[in-house]
């Protein structure tokens, strides 16, 4: 019979990701993801449709939607922070 530590069994679910050559991938889209949220939760306390924040931005609503995908990683920091600030909010960038 084989004891084991108590707390964690093997690797870590970030190291997983290491191993399998996706983890930089997932981080991108876990971060995009979030900020989608985070965007969409200020929309629906502005009570702001997607139309407004649209025409707000200055953008087409097509440009928006890519902009809520969280499987589309390619928005552009522009992008990001002119919805920020149609919706009174600002993006914080951390290089850590």
């Amino acid at each position: 019979m084989t004891t084991r530590k108590k707390g964690s069994i093997g690797s870590s679910f970030d190291e997983f990701l290491k191993e399998e050559g996706i983890y930089d991938q997932v981080e991108t889209t876990a971060i995009k993801r979030v900020i989608a949220w985070q965007l969409e939760k200020a929309m629906k306390a502005r009570r702001v449709t997607k139309a407004q924040l649209a025409r707000q931005m200055k953008t087409s609503r097509s440009q928006l939607d890519r902009l809520f995908d969280p499987a589309n990683c390619g928005v552009t920091l522009d992008t990001l922070a002119r919805a920020a600030q149609a919706l009174g909010r600002h993006i914080r960038l951390e290089l850590v």
